[in-house]
Order: C-alpha cells, then sequence, then structure tokens
C-alpha cells in the first residue's frame, strides 16, 4: 500500500530539487487543465460535432508531455546546457528566417513551421528565446575576468541579442521586447558596465525599427498602444475580458461556469487569465499570481545559492523571462496594458510554448538541484574533471 513515507521516498528519488518550484508547476499544471477544458468546450462543440473533450485530452497531453520535459531536463547537469544553446541559437536564426518568410500565417503573422509527416506546428520563437538566454549566461559567466573588455566581451553578446530579438521581432514585436529586457537584465547581472547596457537598449532600439518597417506586426502594434492610451477605440477581445473580470467577483461563477469563454477571442490562450478571474474570482486570481511571484522568488533563490556564475545566471535569466511574460499577459487582461499577444505560461493551452517552459523549468530545477546535492566534498574530481582550469575555478 502506498504511503506518505513511500510517497515521500519516490520524490525524493525522482524528483529532485527544489520541491516548491516542483510543486507550483504541477498546481498551475492541473489548473491549466481545468480552465482550458472550460474555455474551449463550446468551441469543440461546434468544431468536432459534440466532442466536448477534444481539447480537454489534447491539451492534457501537452501539459503531461511538459511536466516530462521538466522532468528530464531536470535530470541532466545545467552546464551542458551551454554546449547544447550553441547549435540551438545556430539553428534557430534560418527557422525564424523560414517563419517570418514562409511559415504559417494566422492573424496575419506567421510565427509558425509545420512540422511535416506529423502534420504540428512549430513555433521558432520559443527556441531562440530559450537558447539566446541559456547562451548569454554562458557567455557572461566565461567572460567575467575581462568583462570590460568591448571587443571580445560585448560584440559577440550584442550581436546575438539584436540578431535574434530582430528576427522575431519581424512577426512578433511583444516576444522580442520581452526577450530584449530580460536579455539587459542578464547583462546588468553579469556586471556589464552601464555605457554598454546604453549601447545595447541602442541595438534594440535599431532592430525594433527595422521590424516597425520592415516586419508584420508593426502598424498592429502602433494600433494597439494608440488604442490603449486613447481608451476611444477598445478592442472586441480587451472588452470582452473586461466583461469576464467584472462579473468574476470575490469568489468568482465556479469552475466550467464562465459565459465570456462564447465571446472572448482566444479565451484558451491570450486570455485565459480572464476565464481565471470570472470563474475563481479575485481569489483565484490572487493565487494564480501569488505562484508565479513564488517561481520568481525559488528562481531568484536557486540563482543567489548557486556557487558558479553560469548556474546563477541562467535560473535568474528563465525565471524572470517566464514570470515577467505572465505578469504583462494578466496586465493586459485586467485593462493595464495593450494587448501583446503573449501566452499565459504554464496555463494557456499551446504546444511549443508549453513544451519549452517546461523544459526552462527543469534546467532551473537543476540549478536548484545541482547546489542542493553538491557538498564540499562533491565538488572535486567528479564534477569537475572534464572542466576547463578557468571553469573549475
Amino acid at each position: 500500500m502506498l504511503s506518505i513515507q513511500n510517497i515521500k521516498a519516490w520524490t525524493d528519488k525522482h524528483l529532485k530539487g527544489d520541491p516548491v518550484i516542483w510543486s507550483v508547476v504541477f498546481a498551475l499544471g492541473m489548473l491549466s487543465i481545468l480552465v482550458v477544458y472550460s474555455a474551449t468546450g463550446t468551441i469543440a462543440y461546434f468544431k468536432y460535432g459534440g466532442n466536448t473533450e477534444y481539447y480537454l485530452l489534447r491539451h492534457s497531453f501537452l501539459v503531461f508531455l511538459s511536466f516530462f520535459a521538466m522532468w528530464a531536463a531536470h535530470k541532466v547537469d545545467y552546464r551542458y546546457f551551454s554546449k547544447l544553446s550553441r547549435l540551438a541559437l545556430w539553428l534557430s536564426v534560418p527557422l525564424l528566417i523560414y517563419a517570418w518568410q514562409f511559415g504559417v500565417n494566422l492573424n496575419s503573422a506567421s510565427r509558425w513551421i509545420t512540422i511535416p509527416f506529423i502534420n504540428q506546428s512549430f513555433q521558432p520563437s520559443d527556441l531562440a528565446k530559450l537558447a539566446l538566454i541559456i547562451n548569454l549566461a554562458g557567455m557572461l559567466s566565461k567572460r567575467q575576468q575581462n568583462i570590460h573588455d568591448f571587443k571580445k566581451s560585448l560584440i559577440p553578446m550584442l550581436l546575438w541579442c539584436g540578431l535574434i530579438c530582430g528576427l522575431i521581432a519581424m512577426t512578433n514585436l511583444s516576444t522580442a521586447i520581452l526577450l530584449f529586457l530580460t536579455c539587459m537584465l542578464l547583462l546588468f547581472i553579469g556586471r556589464i558596465p552601464v555605457k554598454y547596457l546604453a549601447m545595447l537598449a541602442f541595438v534594440g532600439v535599431f532592430a525594433v525599427s527595422i521590424a516597425m518597417v520592415v516586419g508584420q506586426r508593426g502598424q498592429t502594434a502602433i494600433n494597439r498602444v494608440e488604442n490603449f492610451i486613447s481608451k476611444e477605440n477598445i478592442p472586441f477581445q480587451a472588452q470582452q475580458s473586461y466583461i469576464a473580470v467584472a462579473t468574476g467577483g470575490v469568489t468568482g461563477k465556479g469552475p466550467g461556469n464562465s459565459s465570456q469563454r462564447n465571446f472572448l477571442p482566444e479565451a484558451f490562450s491570450d486570455f485565459i487569465f480572464a476565464i481565471v478571474v470570472e470563474e475563481y474570482g479575485m481569489i483565484g486570481a490572487g493565487i494564480v499570481i501569488l505562484l508565479y511571484l513564488t517561481l520568481l522568488y525559488r528562481g531568484m533563490k536557486a540563482a543567489a545559492a548557486s556557487g558558479r556564475a553560469y548556474g546563477g545566471l541562467l535560473s535568474a535569466g528563465l525565471s524572470f523571462a517566464i514570470v515577467v511574460q505572465a505578469m504583462v499577459n494578466m496586465a493586459v487582461a485586467v485593462g493595464l496594458g495593450p494587448i501583446t499577444g503573449l501566452p499565459l505560461p504554464l496555463l494557456s493551452m499551446g504546444g511549443t510554448s508549453l513544451l519549452f517552459t517546461g523544459i526552462a523549468m527543469g534546467i532551473i530545477l537543476s540549478v536548484s538541484r545541482g547546489e542542493i546535492e553538491e557538498t564540499p566534498d562533491a565538488l572535486g574530481k567528479k564534477q569537475f574533471s572534464n572542466l576547463p582550469k578557468k571553469e573549475a575555478a
């Protein structure tokens, strides 16, 4: 028979790292299944001949696939992701260009590539975001001794940040801006001089300016900002989101009782937080916000406790990227920001977004696991015998 002791022994053996992060991710994943099922029931009924469980089963599979990706990533020593990120970064460049020019067009943006044979969509920007943050953390950690050398240290990082953010901005300005801010934070934590951060800001503004002219979403972004500032032409999806939030009250209408899911576009993705507020009220919304803030706190705690610059920068960058995206998504749903199209990490329905968020959480767990498991006796030949002397120091 299962007992608390047996369950604890199993989790201690197979789910290593920060237990709070594991708990928060599982809680958000389970809530995601409930809310997505509620938000997609009507759509599935009309689209799939009364099969209201279609999206429930599909999304549940993707949630558990992201859990598996997180588990697999947390089993890998986080230092190995530095090498993998270089390959992923180089691969993401042609993929982003291909998606921009020949990708599947949806809502006037070609952000997706259809994978042959399995006929599933893939969003290269999710790969590029993860690869850039990991690679930037690696470059910063290796250049700590000559961090003020502009030519050897700063130029490669500036080029990669500008290139990746610029290519993403061609089809997705909000994602590019958020990624750029994450890069700025990493460089600041990595002791980059302020004058060089100003240069990065110039590179970012230049890349976004080009994307506004050449890319697909320039005019859309301008219109959304103008509508948000003027408050005169509130977009339809924003109106429906505000209604959902306003009618949720303190305790909400209850799970599965949303009315706005039948009117709110992208209720299962971009505006899923509005459904959370409508069904679970201010109490449920507060709990969700608290869960994300807990992720940020535990991720930053793992960064502070890391004995290596790379681990600290990696955990900080990934934690910041996930939680700030969540905060932006929730701010848009309640009317505190212009519409962005960013999904809510770990809650919104999606394929590559869920998968890469799971991998990112696994890497954060790997950082926390390393610091928990590594003792002074273990930090010897077993862990660092294959590392260059400069890295092992």
